[in-house]
């Protein structure tokens, strides 16, 4: 089995302000070792069900939050960007049997989380197909285009709830709930043991996790700054939809996340 995992920061329990997110910072020492102990637990899931290889991408910010110390020896560790669409997903192929998202986070337009959003702060709210995405649905959509079934994620428990609406036999862990600027966490050690036996549990369905492609893709971003539409809307094939509002349909996940990366 060869497994990858994908692994963000704001979803990481214990994790509230945005200093605890910037590499440079103090208090981002502490979240970086809570999340390297989150990856660690799903990569141990992993050993148990049969894993020989495991990627795993380091898809917070700077890409260098995780410690590549504590990783067993079976894991390949993705830092850096590759500036490319796969973006938070890079390397992905179809030699993969399943994906695992570790400290995932609400999107933007949404309040399970004070650090919501969606790729960066300077949108309200993107939709996919008119459904209002977080990242998860962008990577989850790269995984299948892969052929590649999402089994698990651990983040926030509004996420957790959405991710069941694409994936509605994926395992999750809602490890923290957010009221306002305030978040509510699962203790450290209870969640790293949440997450292994939600990862073994999710590993053992592979089948179950599989995602239905739809036959195109509506790409919408609701921009903060109405100059930052402006601007997006001379992308080949953009539509602009009002004064904060741009449109683009894709014909697959490919092309959509490509022209997220000048778009987003």
């Amino acid at each position: 089995m060869k497994v990858y995992i994908s692994a963000d920061i704001e979803g990481v329990t214990g994790v509230t302000s945005w200093k605890e997110t910037i590499l440079g910072e103090e208090e981002h020492k502490k979240a970086a070792w809570q999340m390297t102990r989150e990856v660690v637990s799903a990569c141990e899931a992993a050993l148990a069900c049969g894993a020989e290889q495991i990627y795993v991408k380091d898809a917070h910010d700077s890409a260098r939050n995780i410690n590549g110390d504590e990783l067993p020896d079976q894991v390949t560790l993705i830092r850096g960007w590759t500036c490319t669409p796969e973006s938070m997903m890079a390397g992905i192929d179809e030699s993969f049997d399943a994906v695992i998202f570790i400290g995932y986070h609400s999107g933007a337009g949404f309040d399970g989380n004070p650090l919501a959003h969606t790729m960066n702060g300077g949108n309200n709210f993107v939709k996919i197909n008119e459904r209002t995405a977080a990242e998860f649905d962008m990577n989850a959509y790269v995984a299948a285009h892969y052929g590649v079934p999402v089994v698990f994620i651990s983040g926030d428990e509004q996420l957790c709830s959405h991710a069941k609406e694409l994936v509605p036999e994926i395992e999750t862990c809602g490890v923290k709930w957010g009221w306002g600027e305030a978040t509510f966490n699962m203790n450290p050690d209870a969640a790293c043991r949440e997450i292994r036996a939600g990862a073994e549990k999710g590993l053992k369905k592979l089948q179950a996790c599989r995602i239905q492609m739809p036959e195109q893709f509506e790409l919408e971003i609701n921009y903060k700054e109405f100059a930052n539409a402006l601007r997006a809307s001379y992308y080949p094939k953009a539509v602009r939809l009002d004064g904060h509002t741009v449109k683009y349909t894709a014909a697959d996940i490919q092309e959509m996340m490509t022209a997220r990366m000048f778009m987003l």
